[in-house]
């Protein structure tokens, strides 16, 4: 089990970042993904493997005026 956002999502072997956002029906364009504190850059999400018990965040980031 991994927790998204606070919320425990299922994980299975082989999760990538990707996934996780998949799973969560994530599909905001910009999106910052920290697991257990650490950032990992965008071009490594459907490569950055999560191991059971990561605590991620997800965070949309959008601008405003």
């Amino acid at each position: 089990m991994i927790r998204v956002n606070e919320e425990p999502i299922p994980w299975r072997e082989g999760m990538t970042v990707s996934d996780v956002l998949k799973a969560c029906r994530y599909n905001f364009p910009m999106i910052i993904v920290s697991i257990n504190g650490m950032i990992v850059p965008r071009d490594q999400y459907a490569t950055h493997k999560v191991n059971d018990n990561d605590e991620i965040k997800a965070i949309h980031v959008y601008g405003g005026g």
